[in-house]
Parts: structure tokens; C-alpha cells; sequence
């Protein structure tokens, strides 16, 4: 189809879809920092969606190969973690994400624990049921008394009961963002833990049971934080939490981060840390005001362990200009994610760990 004023320059159908191409890298590279004038000049001469396309991802592929944590590695562990399918609480599916993830940091030289409970099963038609859980708990440095927790949620809703179309709704949901890139990251900075040069030791959580709900109305979340963060409250140990960091949904390809409401109120200084990081480095998809109040796991290690923790999460998925969202749906696959927005969040992290006294 032609649109336009006869006599006027003609504009197609495909024009507009390579528009659209160039528009939508444009605006990513602009959040990303990354728009120098060579690389806008050179978008603006190529007249294919397929050039566009094929020039952002050998741009893409140099400027990961530059990071200092491996963006490459991030999509590389979350597609392997996605493949294996749900993984919710209790299912065959966890069960062999925990090998994988266990095999993994123990090659690099982490210490694996587990931190086994049981949860009512919300589905129990009697009520006694019970799911095993477990929390994965990898030490970096255990000898060292002061501690830095790293974590995330490595368990998947069991249903994607957000979506739009109501018949998916009892369908499959594999969780790459929700789920998936908290973990690819913390696999990416475990490559950097061996050599980690500071007075601090890390410990890395990843919880179960964050989500094990079929109706938000009525079962609870954040079973395995709470179970770490009373476990912690209970008995002290010798070695002491002084600083947290929460890692969930961090790997949209439209990452915006806001500082979230509870993270600011609970953890000040902290969050602090992480934006005046973010500022240094030029990672500019932190942005340093405020947007969403989150429930999520930081609060039991705040209001429970008394571990000083906050939220790094993009509740906008896939955007703040987008109406509906990808969040507990089936659209919440690793195409929707970035190795870029990953990389970026994992070199927070990293720089602000280094930065630590």
C-alpha cells in the first residue's frame, strides 16, 4: 500500500517498518549511553530492517566484549535456566535448575549450601500437603566476618495468570526475566568472586518460594526470604549481613530502573551508593528518582533480619510507555531480554562492592 498526496514523495509500508527498526534502536542506544555521532550517522544511511538489525548486533557484540562482567555469560546461563522450562517450587524443573546452578558456582570455586523447609502446598485439597523447599546459599570468602548479601528468586510462578488472553492463563510459564536474570547476573559476578580483593565476604542467596501463589488473594509470598531472614534473626551467626542487594527483573531489554519506594525508606544509604555508582560509571538505566513501591523479597531481610537491603528491580516490562506488560505472562521469554541491561546491572553491582569500607 501507498499512502500520500499524488504528486508528493511516496512512503511504503516497508519504509515506515525500517523507520520503526531505526527509531526503536535509536531510543535504546540513547538510554544506553551509547549514541555517539558515528554510530547515528551510520543508522541513518542504512535503508534495511535487516542492515539496522545485523549493524546493532556487531555493535552490541563489541561493546559487551568491553564490559567488565559478561554480558555473554548472563544470556548464555539464562537461556540454559529458561530451557529447562517452569520451575516453580517443588517441581522436577527446579530440581534440575539446582544442579545445574550447583555444579556451576562449585566449579568456580563457591561453597554451596542448601537451606531445606517445607511450605503448605496452596493447592492441598486437605490443607496438609507440604512442597520441599530450598534456599541456595553460595559462600565467596567464608572466613571473612563481614558479609555482603547478593540475591535473587530462582523459582517461577506456577501459571502465567496474568496474561492477557484468559485461555493461557493455566498455561506455561518459564519466567526469563521474572525468575531468570537475577540469577544469570549473580552467575556472572561469581566469575569475579575467587579474586574478589576486599575486607568482605559474599554470600549469595537465591531464595525459593518467592512466588509459590495460584491466587495472590490468598497464599503467601516470599516463603524463602522469610525462612532465611528468621533463620538469621534466630540464631546470629559470627558472620554479620552489613549491606544487601536484591536483584529481580533486571534483564528488559528497555531496562529503566527506578529507586523503589520501600528500598529508599528502609535502606537510604544504600541505594545511595548504587545510583552514585551508576552515575560514575555512566550506566544510565538507573535513574535516580522514584516510581514504584515493591513488595518483594528485601522486605522480610529488612523488617525481619535487620540486613540493610535494596530492590533492583524494572517493574515496567517491557516499558513505562507500554500498557500492558509482560509480567506473569507467556510473553516473559529470553527475547524479551537484553545481555546489555544485564551486563549493566551485574557492573553496578560489581563496582559498588569494590567501593565498599
Amino acid at each position: 500500500m501507498v499512502v500520500g498526496c499524488p504528486g508528493a514523495e511516496q512512503i511504503t509500508d516497508a519504509d515506515e517498518a525500517v523507520a520503526k527498526v531505526r527509531r526503536s534502536i535509536i531510543l535504546q542506544y540513547t538510554r544506553q549511553g551509547r549514541l555517539t555521532p558515528a554510530v547515528r550517522e551510520t543508522l541513518l544511511s542504512l535503508t534495511t530492517s535487516g542492515e539496522l538489525r545485523d549493524y546493532a548486533q556487531q555493535q552490541d557484540d563489541l561493546y559487551l566484549d568491553k564490559l567488565p562482567i559478561n554480558g555473554h555469560l548472563c544470556m548464555k546461563m539464562l537461556k540454559e535456566i529458561v530451557a529447562i522450562g517452569p520451575r516453580f517450587s517443588g517441581s522436577p524443573g527446579m530440581q534440575k535448575q539446582q544442579e545445574i546452578l550447583e555444579k556451576y558456582f562449585a566449579n568456580l570455586g563457591g561453597k554451596v549450601q542448601y537451606q531445606r523447609f517445607q511450605a503448605r502446598n496452596p493447592i492441598s485439597k486437605q490443607g496438609v500437603e507440604t512442597v520441599n523447599m530450598a534456599n541456595m546459599i553460595v559462600h565467596w570468602h567464608p572466613e571473612r566476618t563481614r558479609r555482603i548479601l547478593l540475591c535473587a528468586h530462582y523459582d517461577t510462578r506456577p501459571f502465567p495468570d496474568n496474561d492477557r488472553d484468559p485461555d493461557k492463563r493455566l498455561g506455561v510459564f518459564v519466567g526469563a526475566n521474572d525468575g531468570g536474570s537475577g540469577v544469570a547476573v549473580l552467575c556472572a559476578l561469581a566469575e569475579k568472586m575467587v579474586k574478589f580483593d576486599s575486607d568482605f565476604g559474599v554470600d549469595m542467596v537465591l531464595f525459593d518460594g518467592e512466588e509459590l501463589v495460584y491466587n495472590s488473594a490468598r497464599d503467601p509470598f516470599f516463603l524463602g526470604s522469610i525462612h532465611f531472614a528468621e533463620e538469621y534473626a534466630a540464631k546470629p551467626p559470627k558472620q554479620k549481613y552489613v549491606a544487601g542487594i536484591l536483584l529481580d527483573m533486571v534483564a528488559d531489554a528497555d531496562l529503566q530502573i527506578y529507586q523503589e519506594v520501600n528500598s529508599r525508606r528502609m535502606a537510604p544509604r544504600i541505594v545511595q551508593q548504587v545510583w552514585a555508582t551508576a552515575r560514575r560509571i555512566g550506566v544510565q538505566e538507573l535513574r535516580p528518582n522514584v516510581r514504584h513501591e515493591v513488595r518483594d523479597d528485601h522486605l522480610p531481610l529488612n523488617e525481619i533480619a535487620k540486613i540493610p537491603t535494596i530492590d533492583l528491580i524494572d517493574f515496567d516490562y517491557p516499558s513505562p510507555q507500554q500498557r500492558e506488560t509482560y509480567w506473569h505472562t507467556t510473553e516473559d521469554t529470553v527475547d524479551k531480554c537484553s545481555a546489555i541491561s544485564m551486563a549493566h546491572v551485574g557492573w553496578v553491582v560489581w563496582e559498588w562492592l569494590q567501593g565498599i569500607e
